[in-house]
């Protein structure tokens, strides 16, 4: 029967905090990166890169760790109307390291935390009645408190034809059977627990868990004997996680079934077994055969525990489609590039169709126009104020597409305007040292450290003067620097906007041709930026060509935004009016044909600021209402997928 949901997850919701030093203990350990945690969370954004719809009920705390972990599953696809605030609990805190293959220190902050406050009350019958299945962690039976609530869940799904699955899930930490620094102890005998599990698992369809746990579900630390002993209580399939060997599935009535595993380098194994389970409920919920099931599971799993993080691990569908069908050149998962590309472009943000961005990274030319008027550096910074004000004037004029404004600040003159613009605008900021040839990075500086600095969502633009016929030492050198740039983008979680012009104006008039061919060498690098950043080209047959050649490189580039390189409105006008029509331009990023004259003028004292503003608004405008177009202004507000997957 078709509903709206395929899953809901009941309980765990946190933050896990990393250590980024591989090999460290945590006291070793000095900086952490953070993440969405907990196992039906990591489950819920799983089950969402892999096609399903999931959602989420569970509370986090009301503040900001608690936004984090709801922004987190919404932008995954979780649906998070169930997620609570709760004002009297703060979020769960998990501290994790990667000591070596098989030692994973962690430590949990769960005391008193938001997710353990769930209660029955927040069990809504709708929301279970709408999905084919629930999911029941484990955790979450160890108060009598979450437990009502499991409970209350487990008796509305039997009422309404939903399956129920559990995640038995044992930490024994959790369940006040280990001290409360040790959190990687996997298994620790206790009747009262096995109790708890036998109440539970004769109202379940699907039982997943390690030896270990199957081993407390059971009540016997023999493997066989634990299993017979949960197949005496249940009639679910069970399925027995066992890392690299793969899985075991027990169906009623069938023989057991083995589901070999794949040959891979463990880095970290947790959250492998959250991934395993989003994968294997990928097939159950669609029906597929149980075999094919443990198989898409075991390869969730392979590729999360050769990765660092959990809910950002999960794989996509393109991702998992991808291996199954191919596999990897390496067992050491993370240094294979199609799979890394494949994960990257299917876990981006959503963006609007079409982006109108006015991009004021210019340093030198504003330095020079402040020279010539003997006029501090404080002058460069205000007249950047009354650009970003002339952005939002444009903008209020057109609401219809407020949601797809974007600006290009620089870090020099316009890093005090962030604050004021993150929040409303697509943010891209210039990492390249104006004018270098080859390409240098802003101020010498290691790039990666550079962006290590700025907020994820802030799109990292490099201009690049490119020919590909330049001699070959200076094309090495180029491609050299912007392959130390994929690499510090792919490191931080953001996305490139590579710019790309010619030095000069060949002697040969063939600009597209030539831009073309920079784009194939750069790409055949392994250079492939998210966005390009381009001339717009000559007639509507270079612009096909131009498409041809984007999508060839990388179907999953996001498309090409034009530039305006100072020409006057009037030339520049029909240029963007003719990009629009063509889907492998996603908008302009203009600049000086917006504000040149106006800084011109500002500079010179010949008019005010009111008339900055005002001539700012209104030739930006201009540029929103060609790309747009006059007609449905909803448009601009619409968004697409973060990647095409043509498996969906």
């Amino acid at each position: 029967m078709s509903r709206a949901l395929d899953l809901v997850c009941i309980g765990r919701a946190a933050v896990d905090l990393y250590g980024e030093q591989i090999g460290a203990t945590l006291q070793d350990v000095s900086s952490f990166a953070r993440y969405l945690g907990g196992s039906p969370a990591n489950t819920a954004v799983g089950c969402a890169r892999l096609g399903l719809k999931p959602a989420m009920l569970t509370r986090v705390g009301d503040e900001q760790n608690g936004e984090f972990v709801r922004n987190e599953l919404a932008r995954a696809g979780v649906d998070v109307s169930h997620v609570i605030a709760d004002p009297q609990h703060l979020t769960a805190l998990v501290f994790l390291a990667i000591r070596d293959e098989t030692s994973f220190p962690l430590l949990f902050y769960r005391d008193h935390c938001a997710d353990m406050a769930l209660t029955a009350d927040d069990i809504d019958e709708a929301l279970i009645a709408s999905a084919s299945a629930v999911l029941i962690s484990g955790t979450h039976l160890s108060r009598a408190s979450t437990r009502a609530a499991c409970r209350k869940a487990i008796a509305v799904a039997a009422a309404a034809g939903t399956r129920v699955v559990l995640d038995i899930d044992f930490r024994p930490v959790l369940w006040g059977l280990r001290p409360l620094g040790d959190g990687a102890t996997r298994y620790v005998e206790s009747a009262a627990v096995t109790e708890t599990l036998r109440e539970i698992l004769p109202l379940c369809d699907l039982v997943v868990g390690t030896e270990e746990e199957f081993a407390i579900a059971g009540g016997s630390a023999v493997a066989a004997r634990a299993i017979d002993g949960v197949r005496r209580n249940s009639r679910a399939v069970l399925v027995v996680k066992r890392g690299a060997a793969g899985c075991t599935i027990h169906a009623p009535g069938a023989p057991e079934m083995e589901v070999g595993g794949f040959a891979i380098e463990v880095f970290n194994v947790l959250g492998a077994g959250d991934a395993f389970m989003a994968g294997f409920l990928s097939g159950w919920l669609r029906g597929r055969p149980l075999a094919e099931c443990g198989t898409r599971a075991n390869a969730c799993g392979a590729l999360v525990v050769s990765r660092h993080g959990c809910a950002p691990a999960m794989p996509t569908r393109a991702e998992l489609d991808h291996f199954l069908a191919h596999g990897s050149p390496t067992p050491r998962l993370r240094e294979d590039a199609r799979l890394n590309h494949l994960h990257w472009v299917g876990t981006r943000d959503v963006v609007p169709a079409r982006l109108a961005v006015l991009a004021f990274d210019h340093r030198v030319q504003f330095e020079a126009l402040a020279d010539e008027h003997r006029a501090p550096a404080s002058r460069i910074v205000e007249f950047k104020r009354l650009i970003a004000r002339g952005a939002r004037r444009a903008l209020e004029r057109y609401p219809g597409h407020s949601a797809a404004g974007g600006v290009i600040v620089d870090d020099r003159y316009g890093e005090s305007l962030l604050p004021q613009l993150d929040d409303r605008f697509w943010v891209a900021r210039p990492v390249e040292s104006p004018g270098a040839r080859p390409l240098a990075f802003e101020g010498g500086e290691n790039v990666h450290a550079l962006l290590r600095r700025w907020p994820r969502q802030h799109v990292a633009k490099c201009l690049v003067a490119f020919d590909p016929d330049d001699a070959p030492p200076m094309r090495t050198a180029q491609i050299e620097a912007m392959t130390e740039l994929a690499a510090a983008c792919r490191a931080t979680d953001r996305e490139l906007l590579l710019e790309i012009v010619l030095p000069a104006e060949p002697a040969d008039g063939e600009v597209d041709r030539r831009l073309c061919a920079a784009l194939r060498e750069i790409a055949a690098a392994g250079v492939l930026p998210d966005w390009w950043k381009l001339p717009a080209p000559a007639d509507a047959a270079a612009w096909r060509t131009l498409a041809a050649t984007v999508a060839e490189l990388d179907p999953h580039c996001r498309g090409v935004l034009v530039l305006g390189q100072d020409a006057p409105l009037a030339d520049l006008a029909p240029r963007v009016a003719e990009a629009a029509r063509h889907s492998v331009c996603r908008g302009f990023a203009v600049g000086r044909t917006i504000f040149g004259d106006a800084a011109r003028a500002w500079f010179a004292g010949r008019i005010d600021d009111v008339a900055v503003v005002e001539q700012i608004a209104s030739r930006y405008g201009t540029l929103i209402e060609l790309l747009f177009g006059s007609g449905d202004r909803a448009e601009a507000a619409a968004v697409v997928p973060a990647h095409v997957d043509s498996a969906q």
